[in-house]
Protein backbone atom coordinates (compact mmCIF):
# COMPACT_ATOMS: atom_id res chain seq x y z
CA UNK A 1 0.00 0.00 0.00
CA UNK A 2 1.62 3.14 -0.85
CA UNK A 3 4.46 1.55 -2.82
CA UNK A 4 5.72 1.57 -6.25
CA UNK A 5 6.61 -1.32 -8.14
CA UNK A 6 10.63 -0.15 -9.11
CA UNK A 7 12.62 -3.30 -7.35
CA UNK A 8 14.89 -0.95 -5.19
CA UNK A 9 16.95 -2.61 -2.28
CA UNK A 10 14.30 -0.42 -0.18
CA UNK A 11 11.58 -2.27 -1.32
CA UNK A 12 12.84 -5.63 -0.81
CA UNK A 13 12.91 -4.81 2.80
CA UNK A 14 9.77 -3.37 3.67
CA UNK A 15 7.94 -6.62 2.25
CA UNK A 16 7.71 -8.65 6.07
CA UNK A 17 7.88 -11.86 3.22
CA UNK A 18 11.77 -10.71 2.43
CA UNK A 19 13.14 -10.07 5.57
CA UNK A 20 14.20 -13.57 6.33
CA UNK A 21 15.56 -13.84 3.03
CA UNK A 22 17.62 -10.57 3.05
CA UNK A 23 21.39 -10.83 4.05
CA UNK A 24 21.24 -7.08 4.90
CA UNK A 25 18.58 -7.60 7.44
CA UNK A 26 19.75 -10.22 9.42
CA UNK A 27 23.58 -12.00 10.57
CA UNK A 28 24.44 -15.47 11.01
CA UNK A 29 23.93 -15.69 14.36
CA UNK A 30 21.29 -14.18 14.35
CA UNK A 31 19.84 -16.96 11.80
CA UNK A 32 20.99 -19.29 14.26
CA UNK A 33 18.94 -17.85 17.44
CA UNK A 34 16.02 -17.55 15.36
CA UNK A 35 16.27 -21.28 14.21
CA UNK A 36 16.87 -22.14 18.44
CA UNK A 37 13.86 -20.35 19.68
CA UNK A 38 10.61 -21.06 17.32
CA UNK A 39 8.62 -22.31 20.10
CA UNK A 40 4.81 -22.20 20.58
CA UNK A 41 5.14 -19.92 23.28
CA UNK A 42 7.73 -17.93 21.56
CA UNK A 43 6.10 -13.99 21.61
CA UNK A 44 7.62 -13.62 18.17
CA UNK A 45 6.44 -14.53 14.68
CA UNK A 46 7.80 -18.36 14.29
CA UNK A 47 7.31 -18.24 10.33
CA UNK A 48 6.45 -16.48 7.16
CA UNK A 49 3.01 -18.52 7.00
CA UNK A 50 2.04 -17.26 10.71
CA UNK A 51 2.76 -13.73 10.05
CA UNK A 52 0.15 -14.19 6.81
CA UNK A 53 -2.20 -15.69 9.19
CA UNK A 54 -1.97 -13.05 12.23
CA UNK A 55 -3.19 -10.38 9.90
CA UNK A 56 -6.34 -12.36 9.36
CA UNK A 57 -7.21 -11.61 13.22
CA UNK A 58 -6.29 -8.07 13.52
CA UNK A 59 -8.39 -5.88 14.22
CA UNK A 60 -9.06 -2.79 11.07
CA UNK A 61 -10.20 0.00 13.67
CA UNK A 62 -9.59 1.68 16.68
CA UNK A 63 -13.33 0.50 17.77
CA UNK A 64 -11.81 -3.17 16.98
CA UNK A 65 -8.70 -3.02 19.05
CA UNK A 66 -8.64 -4.82 22.37
CA UNK A 67 -6.60 -3.68 25.49
CA UNK A 68 -4.55 -1.30 26.25
CA UNK A 69 -7.25 1.65 27.03
CA UNK A 70 -4.86 4.22 27.93
CA UNK A 71 -3.08 4.16 24.37
CA UNK A 72 -5.74 4.13 22.54
CA UNK A 73 -7.30 6.94 23.80
CA UNK A 74 -4.24 9.24 23.06
CA UNK A 75 -4.19 8.04 19.76
CA UNK A 76 -8.24 8.57 19.16
CA UNK A 77 -7.57 12.13 20.70
CA UNK A 78 -4.72 12.95 18.17
CA UNK A 79 -6.50 11.66 15.20
CA UNK A 80 -10.10 13.27 16.04
CA UNK A 81 -8.05 16.21 16.07
CA UNK A 82 -6.10 16.05 12.63
CA UNK A 83 -9.20 14.74 11.26
CA UNK A 84 -10.79 18.02 12.37
CA UNK A 85 -8.12 20.29 11.07
CA UNK A 86 -7.84 18.38 7.80
CA UNK A 87 -11.98 18.92 7.51
CA UNK A 88 -11.84 22.59 8.13
CA UNK A 89 -8.92 23.10 5.58
CA UNK A 90 -9.18 23.61 1.25
CA UNK A 91 -7.58 21.31 -1.23
CA UNK A 92 -5.03 24.06 -1.72
CA UNK A 93 -3.70 24.20 2.02
CA UNK A 94 -1.13 21.42 3.13
CA UNK A 95 -2.48 18.17 4.76
CA UNK A 96 -2.35 17.92 8.42
CA UNK A 97 -0.01 15.14 9.87
CA UNK A 98 -0.39 13.15 12.89
CA UNK A 99 2.73 13.44 15.06
CA UNK A 100 5.18 11.52 15.47
CA UNK A 101 4.44 8.19 17.32
CA UNK A 102 7.17 5.69 19.51
CA UNK A 103 5.87 2.97 20.76
CA UNK A 104 7.80 0.04 22.42
CA UNK A 105 7.60 -2.93 24.47
CA UNK A 106 7.89 -6.45 24.29
CA UNK A 107 7.05 -8.08 21.45
CA UNK A 108 3.45 -10.00 20.52
CA UNK A 109 1.59 -6.88 21.69
CA UNK A 110 0.48 -5.29 18.61
CA UNK A 111 2.75 -2.38 17.75
CA UNK A 112 2.76 -3.24 14.11
CA UNK A 113 -1.06 -3.58 14.21
CA UNK A 114 -1.35 -0.37 16.00
CA UNK A 115 0.01 1.28 12.69
CA UNK A 116 -1.43 -0.41 10.36
CA UNK A 117 -4.79 0.74 12.27
CA UNK A 118 -3.49 4.17 12.72
CA UNK A 119 -3.10 4.46 9.40
CA UNK A 120 -6.54 3.38 7.95
CA UNK A 121 -8.25 5.57 10.88
CA UNK A 122 -6.18 8.34 9.11
CA UNK A 123 -7.31 7.85 5.45
CA UNK A 124 -3.65 7.51 4.37
CA UNK A 125 -1.11 4.77 2.84
CA UNK A 126 1.65 2.67 5.40
CA UNK A 127 5.29 2.48 4.02
CA UNK A 128 6.94 -0.55 6.00
CA UNK A 129 10.39 -0.91 6.76
CA UNK A 130 12.35 -1.94 9.64
CA UNK A 131 15.46 -0.56 11.54
CA UNK A 132 18.19 -3.19 9.52
CA UNK A 133 16.96 -2.42 6.12
CA UNK A 134 17.95 0.78 6.16
CA UNK A 135 21.49 0.86 5.99
CA UNK A 136 22.66 4.11 4.30
CA UNK A 137 21.60 7.49 4.21
CA UNK A 138 20.03 7.02 0.72
CA UNK A 139 17.87 4.06 1.78
CA UNK A 140 16.18 6.51 3.97
CA UNK A 141 15.90 8.89 1.59
CA UNK A 142 14.25 7.06 -1.76
CA UNK A 143 11.92 6.05 1.79
CA UNK A 144 10.86 9.72 1.70
CA UNK A 145 10.78 10.44 -1.17
CA UNK A 146 8.18 7.92 -2.01
CA UNK A 147 5.53 9.67 0.44
CA UNK A 148 2.53 11.18 0.20
CA UNK A 149 0.92 14.02 2.07
CA UNK A 150 0.12 12.91 5.47
CA UNK A 151 1.16 9.14 4.97
CA UNK A 152 2.80 7.29 7.93
CA UNK A 153 5.81 5.41 7.66
CA UNK A 154 6.48 2.76 9.96
CA UNK A 155 10.38 1.50 11.48
CA UNK A 156 9.89 -1.26 13.30
CA UNK A 157 12.88 -1.99 15.59
CA UNK A 158 13.94 1.23 15.04
CA UNK A 159 16.47 1.05 17.70
CA UNK A 160 18.87 -0.81 15.24
CA UNK A 161 18.92 2.82 12.94
CA UNK A 162 22.49 2.91 12.15
CA UNK A 163 24.03 6.36 13.61
CA UNK A 164 24.49 7.71 10.05
CA UNK A 165 21.05 7.39 8.97
CA UNK A 166 19.41 8.75 12.02
CA UNK A 167 21.08 12.22 10.67
CA UNK A 168 19.05 12.22 7.88
CA UNK A 169 15.73 11.55 9.40
CA UNK A 170 16.68 14.28 12.09
CA UNK A 171 15.34 17.33 9.55
CA UNK A 172 12.87 15.02 8.03
CA UNK A 173 10.99 14.73 11.47
CA UNK A 174 11.26 18.58 12.02
CA UNK A 175 11.20 20.35 8.71
CA UNK A 176 10.49 17.59 6.39
CA UNK A 177 13.39 18.01 4.20
CA UNK A 178 16.44 16.24 4.02
CA UNK A 179 20.15 17.03 3.12
CA UNK A 180 21.76 14.91 0.75
CA UNK A 181 25.80 15.28 0.29
CA UNK A 182 26.98 14.72 -3.34
CA UNK A 183 30.69 14.30 -4.51
CA UNK A 184 33.39 14.84 -2.08
CA UNK A 185 36.47 16.80 -1.02
CA UNK A 186 36.37 20.32 -2.90
CA UNK A 187 33.43 19.34 -5.25
CA UNK A 188 31.26 18.24 -2.34
CA UNK A 189 28.03 20.08 -2.44
CA UNK A 190 24.62 19.99 -0.17
CA UNK A 191 21.39 19.45 -1.87
CA UNK A 192 17.93 20.03 -0.15
CA UNK A 193 15.18 17.87 -0.65
CA UNK A 194 11.82 18.51 0.45
CA UNK A 195 9.17 15.61 1.44
CA UNK A 196 5.52 15.49 1.95
CA UNK A 197 4.11 16.54 5.15
CA UNK A 198 4.18 12.71 7.28
CA UNK A 199 3.91 10.70 10.56
CA UNK A 200 6.83 8.14 11.75
CA UNK A 201 5.70 5.30 13.60
CA UNK A 202 8.74 3.77 15.56
CA UNK A 203 8.42 0.49 17.34
CA UNK A 204 10.62 -0.95 19.61
CA UNK A 205 11.61 -3.60 22.07
CA UNK A 206 14.70 -1.65 23.34
CA UNK A 207 13.65 1.78 24.11
CA UNK A 208 16.77 2.37 26.31
CA UNK A 209 18.95 1.87 23.14
CA UNK A 210 17.31 4.83 21.41
CA UNK A 211 19.45 7.77 21.27
CA UNK A 212 18.25 10.90 23.33
CA UNK A 213 17.80 12.85 20.25
CA UNK A 214 16.06 10.47 18.67
CA UNK A 215 13.51 9.81 21.24
CA UNK A 216 12.90 13.32 21.68
CA UNK A 217 11.26 13.83 18.44
CA UNK A 218 8.49 11.71 18.79
CA UNK A 219 5.50 13.88 20.23
CA UNK A 220 3.76 10.73 21.35
CA UNK A 221 5.73 7.78 22.97
CA UNK A 222 4.07 5.10 25.03
CA UNK A 223 4.88 1.73 26.87
CA UNK A 224 2.75 -1.36 25.37
CA UNK A 225 2.20 -3.42 28.95
CA UNK A 226 1.14 -7.21 29.07
CA UNK A 227 -2.71 -7.90 28.48
CA UNK A 228 -5.04 -8.82 31.37
CA UNK A 229 -6.48 -12.13 31.37
CA UNK A 230 -10.23 -10.50 30.58
CA UNK A 231 -8.58 -8.77 27.87
CA UNK A 232 -7.05 -12.07 26.19
CA UNK A 233 -10.37 -13.07 26.87
CA UNK A 234 -12.05 -10.87 24.78
CA UNK A 235 -8.86 -11.16 21.91
CA UNK A 236 -9.32 -15.46 21.94
CA UNK A 237 -13.17 -15.21 21.74
CA UNK A 238 -12.95 -12.57 18.94
CA UNK A 239 -10.34 -14.66 16.73
CA UNK A 240 -12.50 -17.97 17.25
CA UNK A 241 -15.32 -15.87 15.27
CA UNK A 242 -13.22 -14.82 12.51
CA UNK A 243 -11.55 -18.74 12.25
CA UNK A 244 -14.62 -20.39 12.20
CA UNK A 245 -14.35 -22.25 15.17
CA UNK A 246 -17.22 -23.81 17.17
CA UNK A 247 -17.53 -20.96 20.02
CA UNK A 248 -15.35 -22.37 23.04
CA UNK A 249 -16.81 -21.68 27.00
CA UNK A 250 -16.13 -19.22 29.05
CA UNK A 251 -13.78 -21.74 31.27
CA UNK A 252 -11.86 -22.59 27.90
CA UNK A 253 -11.25 -19.17 27.01
CA UNK A 254 -10.21 -18.61 30.27
CA UNK A 255 -7.70 -21.43 30.35
CA UNK A 256 -6.38 -20.65 26.90
CA UNK A 257 -5.69 -16.66 28.16
CA UNK A 258 -3.98 -17.64 31.36
CA UNK A 259 -1.81 -19.79 29.46
CA UNK A 260 -0.52 -17.50 26.85
CA UNK A 261 1.87 -14.99 29.04
CA UNK A 262 -0.03 -11.75 28.52
CA UNK A 263 0.55 -11.89 24.73
CA UNK A 264 -2.16 -11.82 21.82
CA UNK A 265 0.43 -13.50 19.47
CA UNK A 266 0.59 -16.27 21.60
CA UNK A 267 -2.88 -16.47 22.71
CA UNK A 268 -3.85 -16.43 18.61
CA UNK A 269 -1.15 -19.19 18.01
CA UNK A 270 -2.33 -21.45 20.92
CA UNK A 271 -5.76 -20.96 20.06
CA UNK A 272 -5.38 -22.77 16.38
CA UNK A 273 -3.31 -25.57 17.38
CA UNK A 274 -6.71 -25.99 19.69
CA UNK A 275 -8.38 -26.00 17.11
CA UNK A 276 -6.48 -28.19 15.30
CA UNK A 277 -6.11 -30.81 17.55
CA UNK A 278 -10.34 -30.16 18.40
CA UNK A 279 -10.93 -30.84 14.12
CA UNK A 280 -8.71 -34.06 14.78
CA UNK A 281 -9.67 -35.85 17.53
CA UNK A 282 -13.15 -34.30 18.42
CA UNK A 283 -15.17 -32.95 15.33
CA UNK A 284 -14.34 -29.23 16.01
CA UNK A 285 -15.71 -29.47 19.51
CA UNK A 286 -14.35 -27.17 22.37
CA UNK A 287 -14.47 -27.24 25.41
CA UNK A 288 -12.23 -26.71 28.61
CA UNK A 289 -10.80 -30.85 29.07
CA UNK A 290 -10.05 -30.37 24.95
CA UNK A 291 -7.77 -27.22 25.72
CA UNK A 292 -6.54 -29.12 28.67
CA UNK A 293 -5.41 -31.82 26.17
CA UNK A 294 -4.39 -30.15 23.10
CA UNK A 295 -2.02 -27.66 25.56
CA UNK A 296 -0.53 -30.47 27.54
CA UNK A 297 -0.17 -32.45 24.45
CA UNK A 298 2.03 -29.86 23.33
CA UNK A 299 4.01 -29.74 26.72
CA UNK A 300 2.32 -26.28 27.86
CA UNK A 301 1.50 -26.10 31.67
CA UNK A 302 -0.91 -24.12 33.74
CA UNK A 303 1.08 -20.88 33.61
CA UNK A 304 2.48 -20.75 30.18
CA UNK A 305 5.65 -22.90 30.62
CA UNK A 306 6.76 -25.21 28.05
CA UNK A 307 9.12 -28.04 28.64
CA UNK A 308 12.55 -25.29 27.51
CA UNK A 309 11.35 -23.32 30.82
CA UNK A 310 10.85 -26.58 32.98
CA UNK A 311 14.67 -27.54 31.97
CA UNK A 312 16.05 -24.12 32.55
CA UNK A 313 15.10 -24.26 36.29
CA UNK A 314 15.66 -28.09 36.47
CA UNK A 315 19.16 -27.81 35.48
CA UNK A 316 19.30 -24.69 38.26
CA UNK A 317 17.81 -26.15 40.86
CA UNK A 318 19.69 -30.12 40.20
CA UNK A 319 22.92 -29.65 38.70
CA UNK A 320 23.50 -26.22 40.67
CA UNK A 321 21.91 -26.73 43.71
CA UNK A 322 19.53 -23.47 43.35
CA UNK A 323 22.11 -21.22 42.80
CA UNK A 324 23.23 -18.35 42.40
CA UNK A 325 25.06 -19.65 39.07
CA UNK A 326 26.14 -17.48 35.85
CA UNK A 327 24.38 -17.71 32.55
CA UNK A 328 27.68 -19.06 30.64
CA UNK A 329 27.41 -22.17 32.38
CA UNK A 330 23.58 -23.12 33.01
CA UNK A 331 24.02 -22.68 28.57
CA UNK A 332 27.20 -24.88 28.70
CA UNK A 333 25.22 -27.26 30.69
CA UNK A 334 22.13 -27.52 28.69
CA UNK A 335 23.67 -26.65 25.23
CA UNK A 336 21.56 -23.80 24.69
CA UNK A 337 22.25 -20.51 23.18
CA UNK A 338 22.96 -18.12 26.15
CA UNK A 339 21.29 -15.32 24.08
CA UNK A 340 18.79 -17.21 23.55
CA UNK A 341 17.89 -18.19 27.56
CA UNK A 342 18.63 -14.73 28.38
CA UNK A 343 16.40 -13.05 25.89
CA UNK A 344 13.22 -15.77 25.36
CA UNK A 345 13.79 -18.05 28.70
CA UNK A 346 14.07 -15.73 31.04
CA UNK A 347 12.00 -12.63 30.98
CA UNK A 348 8.74 -14.41 31.78
CA UNK A 349 10.46 -16.45 34.34
CA UNK A 350 11.50 -13.51 36.35
CA UNK A 351 8.32 -11.64 35.95
CA UNK A 352 6.14 -14.57 37.28
CA UNK A 353 8.73 -14.60 40.45
CA UNK A 354 10.28 -17.82 39.03
CA UNK A 355 13.96 -17.11 39.25
CA UNK A 356 15.94 -13.84 41.00
CA UNK A 357 18.95 -11.93 38.39
CA UNK A 358 21.30 -11.51 41.24
CA UNK A 359 25.04 -10.15 41.03
CA UNK A 360 26.48 -13.35 41.60
CA UNK A 361 24.29 -15.11 39.03
CA UNK A 362 20.78 -16.96 38.61
CA UNK A 363 19.03 -18.33 41.52
CA UNK A 364 15.61 -20.49 41.49
CA UNK A 365 12.83 -18.87 43.81
CA UNK A 366 10.71 -21.01 46.55
CA UNK A 367 7.86 -20.36 44.00
CA UNK A 368 9.44 -21.56 41.36
CA UNK A 369 10.54 -24.88 43.44
CA UNK A 370 7.16 -25.12 44.57
CA UNK A 371 5.80 -25.02 40.92
CA UNK A 372 7.71 -27.71 39.70
CA UNK A 373 6.88 -29.69 42.66
CA UNK A 374 10.41 -29.05 44.19
CA UNK A 375 11.42 -28.59 47.49
CA UNK A 376 12.89 -25.64 48.39
CA UNK A 377 16.50 -25.30 48.94
CA UNK A 378 17.94 -23.29 51.62
CA UNK A 379 20.24 -20.70 50.68
CA UNK A 380 21.30 -17.10 51.56
CA UNK A 381 18.17 -15.40 51.05
CA UNK A 382 17.97 -13.07 47.98
CA UNK A 383 17.25 -10.11 49.05
CA UNK A 384 20.88 -10.16 50.80
CA UNK A 385 22.90 -11.55 47.80
CA UNK A 386 20.93 -8.64 45.87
Amino acid sequence: MGIGNDRSPFLCAISPLNTNDSPCTRTNADTIRTMSTQRLISSSPTSEIEDQTNWALRPQSLDEYIGQSELIERILIAVQAVQARQNGKDDSEPREHLEHVLLHGPPGLGKTTLAHVIASELGTNLHVTSGPALARGTDLVAALTRLGPGDVLFIDEIHRLPIAVEEFIYPAMEDFKIDVCLDTGLNARTVQIKCAPFTLLGATTRAGLLSSPMRSRFGLAHHLKYYSQDDLVHIVRRSSGLLQMSTPDDDALSTIASRSRGTPRIANRLLRRIRDYAQVRHDGQINTQIVDDALNLEGIDQLGLDELDRSYLSTIYSVFNGGPVGLEAISATMNEDSGTLEDVVEPYLLQIGFLARTKRGRQITPRGCEHLGLKPIHTEPIQSII
